[in-house]
């Protein structure tokens, strides 16, 4: 009897407060928030690799002029150190391959994350501040534009700044 007194009793708090079974509106936006953070930080860090990548473009190609038992001075892990153009150009032109590598795993990552994006916006119908009537609505876009945005902070969509 207590077996059924509890699943009663689970029904009737499923189906009266069927919202609360999901996260909150506050979880949806601070997990939204979060994972839009951690998109645009590996597009910075993807960036950041690229101009290293420049960087190390540069200086094969200067150091590719050069004679190779000429000196030339490279920075490791804070210390300068000698050697020669020799030694020094393949070490870079390994790097520059190295950094491509990451390079390519991170758009891979940033691509998949974009579509974990997609998924949890769709899930959870958020749309951006400024985001098209016409993206989100489609032909519903004149019917919100009369309400005066009454469709937009109205229903189970999450309305994301």
């Amino acid at each position: 009897m207590a077996a059924n007194s509890s699943s009663t009793g689970s029904k009737s708090s499923n189906s009266a407060g069927g919202k609360q079974s999901g996260p909150s509106a506050e979880q949806v936006v601070a997990t939204f928030q979060r994972m839009r953070q951690e998109q645009r930080s590996m597009a910075s860090k993807a960036a950041e690799l690229e101009m290293d990548i420049n960087e190390h473009s540069l200086v094969i190609d200067t150091l590719r002029e050069v004679d190779p038992s000429r000196k030339c001075f490279r920075l490791v892990g804070g210390v300068l150190v000698e050697r020669t153009v020799k030694e020094v150009l393949p070490a870079l032109e390994t790097n520059k391959e190295q950094i491509s590598k990451i390079i390519e795993s991170i758009n891979t990552q940033m691509q998949t994350k974009g579509r974990e994006l997609t998924e949890y916006r769709e899930r959870y119908n958020i749309r951006l501040v400024g985001e098209g009537d016409s993206e989100a609505q489609g032909q519903s876009a004149a019917s919100s534009r009369d309400s005066e945005g009454g469709g937009s902070k109205s229903g189970a969509g999450v309305l994301v700044s």
